[in-house]
């Protein structure tokens, strides 16, 4: 990780190093934050960040979920992330904003901690650095709906990533995939899933699955580009007989995927309709489509529609 200049916490820019938080905050001990990640991309406008709206958006609802008040809007976020991306003057990378329940009493109820918000940003390229990867299915499952609310963006949901990264330290797999309770495809460690099956594409419907921002942003252009896109329950089997497979989210963007459980999919190539998604997803991200100019947010431009 490259270090930039400042974090914004709770209100104010703080130098990178004295950005510090107490030890007993009450998130470290029992997992009840929120967080969302954004990419800022180079344009032909300057810098500018990828459905940034929409991030806060979500993060004010995961927020909402664990009874967690802010003492900033959705507005005063919004603008507080473009402004730490411009104190740092990142041309590109990723912004990371937190809301955590901080230093007050212990105990895993969080009344008596006060809510805190940190935003970082720092350059960051590819999250894989391979053309596509190799997946393993995770002995663990993803965490049952009606264990949580499934659709926030909640710290303590991705101990479940962890687990799943362990399992595939030291081999030759790049990344994990989750399946539900009743073996159906879900997600990977932090990526949604898709496949393409005789040129329609396919992925999890909700109600397992972080409902992903990238996500909803690749069927639309799909559908945009005349693609059939279904959300269906997907098996493993299904996932095997594919003929491409890939991962889509904010770090991953659109990651293709050559092989589940050491098993070719299709000719374990970059297949040609993922191989159009990414092209198209690049285009879109860097400013280059007109159509899809509301997606950024320039970094020089405060405009803002209230959720």
């Amino acid at each position: 990780m490259k270090k930039t200049a400042w974090i914004w916490k709770n209100g104010q820019l703080t130098p990178w190093d004295d950005a510090q938080t107490h030890v007993l905050t009450h998130t470290l001990h029992y997992g009840g934050g929120a967080f969302e990640g954004i990419r800022v991309y180079e344009s032909q406008q300057g810098p500018a960040i990828f459905r940034l709206q929409e991030h806060v958006e979500r993060l004010v609802y995961s927020c909402q979920v664990l009874g967690m008040e802010l003492p900033w809007d959705a507005r005063s976020i919004f603008d507080a992330i473009v402004h730490t991306v411009s104190a740092n003057q990142l041309r590109y990378g990723y912004i990371r904003p937190i809301a955590y329940f901080g230093y007050g009493e212990l105990g895993v109820s969080a009344k008596g901690n006060p809510p805190e918000l940190a935003i970082a940003c720092w350059e960051w390229d590819a999250y894989f650095a391979h053309e596509f990867i190799d997946v393993k299915v995770s002995k663990y499952r993803r965490i049952n709906p009606e264990a949580t609310v499934i659709d926030a963006k909640i710290c303590g949901h991705y101990v479940n990533g962890i687990l799943s990264s362990l399992e595939i330290q030291n081999t030759h797999y790049h990344e994990a995939l989750f399946l539900t309770s009743d073996d159906h495809i879900a997600e990977g460690a932090g990526e949604n899933f898709f496949i393409v099956k005789d040129g329609v594409i396919y992925t999890p419907p909700l109600g397992h699955i972080l409902p992903g921002i990238t996500r909803a942003t690749i069927m639309q252009l799909a559908r945009d580009q005349g693609l059939k896109v279904l959300e269906k329950n997907l098996t493993l089997d299904d996932a095997l007989a594919a003929d491409e497979a890939f991962f889509t989210g904010t770090a991953v963007e659109v990651t293709p995927i050559g092989s589940i459980n050491d098993h070719a999919i299709g000719d374990g190539s970059v297949g040609p309709v993922t191989a159009r998604m990414k092209q198209i997803y690049q285009d879109v991200v860097h400013g280059r489509v007109k159509e899809y100019a509301h997606f950024l947010t320039p970094v020089g431009d405060n405009g803002y529609k209230a959720v």
